[in-house]
């Protein structure tokens, strides 16, 4: 596949501004269900009038479906499907397995493209992806060039890559921060980017959860040759003039061209205390983070008014060749081709020159104007008699009849056939409500499991632990974090020894613990990460084995009460929630890992304290208060387990959680009822 430059497109002047700079493809929402809510967006009626503009350019229109949605909003979901359907978009941008698999159903020949809401971090994921009709993975931001290169080097699959824009702490699809501090959801579109706060390391000032913005526009060859055919640029909720300058960027680069001034206005238009290629060199720490200076707010106006000339006008892109055919008593004939499209179309006939003759060079340089269009004459053949005349104006309408159908035809291609969408979902009942537990160390297990039927271990446990557990009757599962990257052939064989000491069950939180499972050969249980948010959703984990599956964080108790499908689900009831996966630890901007300990925390505005632990070389950035539903138990309906989540308790404390648990008693100290009660918009 050729390079392919992808531009996001909040509006249509964005688009605009894109496709006139020379972008491949555009990516852009509806009005629901897209990661950006807050853009401007497209109506279905826009729609079709953005993918006519792109594909009368030859630029291809990604539609954004990628956020989670719940049972009742499906039929909404089916619509949207079916309106880009029959607008004509190319590929649909998905998060939701739920949702991937009503795009198959209802218009296999549409592609499909993972979001990077997905997650997926390794080849192992990449073999889901696969197996669930995914034509192309939109890799995360935080791989390095090796990593991409190792991924790619096993698979056919297209591969796509951000290039230019904002960096986002946590790894995509796995952050629960604005979700669970102000019940607007990431997962759902409506980031309210808390993490652009102040959080400070133990009470020490700083916004350590705020980084740089990427740039790799300089890397573009780099990026090609390990393995990225599509290079994406951020900012559907950016101005057009960023568009426009992060595209022509793009673009120079490709094309060997070096252009300081527009790299400094690139910075000038939108920066975070300038740019980082941190992730992509593998060199992380404090100088990838920044935050919005005023000195980066007053660069962005002096550049405007430039940045806006580079898409005033229509930038021609399209090569044609035109050929005509002019002779006496015969109308005019010219064809023109582009893109494999022919049109042939005809004018007056000719006159007899009375003075002087027309000649074969005056024709074909009056053919070749095209401009104010988005051709270009590539060549001009003229075949014409002798002593002719030939009124330019006549000469100017017979190139533009050939243009205008050239352009229809080009713009002409099938559209994809929709079929309806079945939404008949078997209903799901439950026999009795399973206590499962989950321990981020094994040194917090407690001695005594008695009413736990499930417990969750790290890949770390030694075999004598999991051999006590497993001959105490408790069924023994081993969580693969939903942390992968590199580690996958490490987590395989850990998972591999551990099997050997009696672990029956692999707990997934990614796509990719999914493929790895299925190296070791174990069955696996959906936890944490996978984001399970509808039937749907839960029809699809089946179908690719789980045994069971956790229910997202975000799903309400009144929802989860109402999914269907035929596949035990839970829901966590106990536990600090996970608000955000990073790749960069916070705490190493003020410490090093042996001034830590493994106990610090972050420290917000209102000083309200976050702590943070590090695993497999990343860090998972926790509620300041645990989840307790123990005495709310009789509100869990429709659920076959809840799930306790230990992860900065004793074993002392561990223990006295599960005992008040199970007896039902409420609460000790600050706690939190989670979103159970008032989910998320």
């Amino acid at each position: 596949m050729a390079i392919e430059i992808l531009a996001p497109a909040g509006s249509f002047e964005s688009l605009q501004a894109a496709v006139r700079c020379g972008a491949n493809a555009v990516y852009l929402g509806g009005k629901a269900f897209n990661a950006r809510r807050n853009a401007s967006n497209f109506s279905d009626e826009e729609l079709c009038s953005a993918v006519d503009y792109c594909h009368k350019r030859n630029v291809k229109v990604y539609l954004t479906l990628n956020t989670l949605v719940s049972d009742s909003e499906l039929p909404i979901a089916y619509d949207a499907i079916k309106s880009a359907c029959e607008a004509g978009i190319d590929a649909f941008i998905v998060q939701d397995i739920g949702l991937a698999a009503i795009v198959r159903r209802v218009c296999s020949s549409v592609p499909l493209h993972a979001s990077t809401q997905m997650s997926v971090q390794s080849i192992d994921g990449i073999r889901i992806l696969e197996k669930l009709g995914f034509s192309r993975a939109v890799l995360p931001r935080e791989l390095s060039e090796k990593e991409i290169a190792a991924i790619s080097s096993q698979t056919d699959m297209e591969l796509e890559y951000f290039v230019h824009g904002a960096l986002c702490m946590c790894v995509s699809g796995q952050c629960l921060m604005s979700s669970v501090l102000g019940g607007r959801s990431g997962n759902r579109g409506l980031c309210a980017q808390p993490c652009r706060l102040p959080f400070g390391v133990n009470g020490k000032g700083g916004s350590n959860l705020s980084l740089k913005d990427l740039s790799l526009v300089d890397e573009i060859s780099r990026l090609e040759k390990a393995g990225i055919c599509s290079f994406k640029i951020e900012g559907r909720m950016k101005r057009p003039e960023y568009v426009a300058a992060a595209v022509t960027s793009c673009k120079n680069t490709v094309n060997g061209i070096r252009d300081e001034k527009l790299n400094s206005s690139l910075q000038a238009v939108f920066s975070r205390s300038g740019f980082t290629k941190g992730y992509f060199e593998g060199k992380l720490g404090k100088d990838m983070f920044g935050i919005r200076r005023k000195e980066d707010v007053e660069g962005a106006s002096t550049v405007l008014s430039d940045l806006a000339r580079l898409y005033e006008k229509e930038n021609p892109l399209i090569p044609v060749d035109f050929s005509a055919t002019i002779y006496p008593d015969a109308p005019m004939i010219l064809t023109a081709s582009a893109l494999n499209k022919t049109v042939c179309v005809k004018g007056s006939t000719p006159q007899v020159a009375l003075n002087r003759a027309v000649t074969a060079e005056e024709i074909s340089e009056r053919l070749a104007k095209c401009g104010g269009t988005q051709f270009y004459a590539k060549s001009v053949n003229v075949d014409c008699g002798e002593g002719l005349f030939v009124p330019a104006g006549e000469l100017n309408a017979l190139r533009r009849n050939a243009l205008f159908e050239l352009e229809t035809e080009i713009s002409e291609q099938e559209k994809a056939l929709v079929s309806l969408y079945n939404n008949n979902i078997a209903s799901h009942t439950v026999q009795n409500c399973q206590i499962h537990a989950r321990f981020f160390n094994a040194k917090e297990i407690p001695d005594n499991l008695d009413g736990i039927s499930r417990a969750i271990v790290p890949l770390e446990t030694d075999g004598e632990t999991v051999e006590r557990l497993c001959k105490s009757g408790v069924e023994v599962a081993a969580e693969i974090p939903n942390a992968v990257f590199s580690n996958s052939d490490k987590y395989t064989n850990e998972l591999l020894r551990l099997k050997s000491h009696g672990v029956s069950l692999a707990w997934v939180c990614t796509l990719d613990g999914i493929g790895i499972a299925q190296k070791a050969g174990l069955p696996f249980s959906g936890g944490l990460g996978l984001n399970v948010f509808n039937s749907v959703s839960l029809e699809e984990i089946a179908s690719l084995g789980a045994k069971d599956t956790l229910l997202s964080c975000e799903v309400s108790l009144g929802q989860a009460s109402h999914l269907g499908a035929n596949i035990p689900r839970g829901i966590m009831a106990y536990g600090r929630i996970p608000l955000m996966l990073t790749r960069n630890c916070p705490i190493r901007n003020e410490l090093s890992c042996a001034q830590c300990g493994g106990e610090s925390v972050l420290v917000d505005r209102m000083s309200v304290e976050f702590p943070v632990r590090c695993k497999n070389g990343c860090s998972y950035i926790l509620n300041s208060r645990p989840l307790w539903l123990g005495d709310r138990q009789s509100d869990i309906r429709n659920c076959d387990f809840t799930l306790l989540y230990f992860t900065t308790e004793t074993k002392a404390e561990a223990s006295e959680t599960i005992r008040d648990f199970i007896c039902e008693k409420s609460a000790k100290g600050d706690f939190t009822r989670g979103l159970y009660y008032k989910g998320v918009t």
